[in-house]
């Protein structure tokens, strides 16, 4: 537990920024649901795969190989567990991943777009486009898709976002520069890709409407996880020195996708933004209806070449 989870007050709900994945899921039954996450193995999909079957849902947790998804499941020691290869920068493996669920008639209760790749420091490309756009937003967009119709009539779809997404360029989404040939800035173009989450989030919410199902994203906070292994060494030297002062445990950054998955008062919110299990202002523009709707059809576009 750092200072601030100590000296920051709680929210509303009585859950804050040290509140744990353990404590804002204490009174949920999970037993009679399947939950879907990518990037199962490690940081905060890791603990989030924990709790979530500790509350005795059915997991099925993907990661970039087979392998590390079996060996999420040996180091938890949970038997309710469907291991999957998802690597969101291969449509090929995201196809095959789909079909597999659709091969066994499996409902999905709550589908957790936890993984991600931070502040590439040099511009790396998937099908053309910006690697962090491609991997955290078109992959996952890709992959929700292609679920839809193995979605549970109550769904929930949580995004893990992040308050970088304040530093994507200043209309939000470079619609002209998704390639990254014209400028790249790792942290721009990382704020771009948690910016696409959050308007992903709220056009899955907008599709929602009339149904049960339900989306929203969030900032987990500021973690030490194997997401920031592409940083400059400096930032990397940062984060250790001033973690234990300043950022979450992986259990306190858990918490807010844990409580928006599971929360079962939230559904009026569909389309909100989290903070701290709290519902959050995103920035303005990331509530632009039409900025919405263009990301959606511009993605649209994007997978249909794939």
């Amino acid at each position: 537990m750092s200072l601030v989870s100590l000296l920051k007050p709680k929210g509303p709900n009585g859950f804050g920024y040290g509140s744990t994945a353990e404590e804002v899921t204490q009174n949920i039954n999970l037993t009679d649901k399947t939950v879907f996450i990518t990037g199962c193995n490690s940081g905060l999909g890791k603990e989030t795969t924990r709790v979530l079957s500790l509350r005795g849902a059915y997991v099925i947790g993907t990661a970039r190989t087979k392998n590390k998804a079996e060996q999420t499941a040996k180091d938890l020691q949970i038997n309710k567990f469907l291991p999957l290869e998802c690597e969101l920068s291969n449509p090929k493996s995201i196809e095959e991943c789909v079909q597999q669920i659709q091969s066994q008639s499996l409902k999905i209760d709550i589908l957790i777009c936890n993984a991600g790749i931070m502040a590439l420091p040099k511009l790396e490309k998937a099908f053309g486009y910006e690697l962090q756009f491609f991997t955290n937003h078109i992959g996952h967009f890709y992959l929700v898709k292609r679920l839809l119709t193995s979605l549970s009539e109550e769904a929930r779809i949580v995004v893990v976002s992040s308050s970088a997404h304040f530093m994507a360029p200043k209309n939000g989404i470079d619609f002209e520069n998704l390639k990254g040939e014209k400028s790249y800035d790792p942290w721009i173009a990382y704020g771009q890709s948690k910016m696409a989450n959050v308007l992903f989030a709220k056009g899955l919410a907008k599709r929602f409407e009339g149904t049960k199902k339900t989306a929203f994203a969030l900032h987990p906070g500021v973690i030490q996880t194997n997401l920031s292994r592409y940083m400059h060494p400096f930032f990397s030297f940062t984060f250790n020195i001033f973690s234990p002062i300043f950022f979450k445990t992986i259990p306190e950054g858990a918490a807010t996708q844990c409580y928006v998955a599971t929360a079962p008062n939230i559904a009026g919110l569909s389309g909100a933004y989290f903070v701290d299990c709290n519902p959050a202002q995103p920035r303005k523009d990331a509530e632009d209806p039409n900025l919405v709707e263009k990301l959606w059809q511009v993605s649209e576009e994007i997978t249909q070449t794939l």
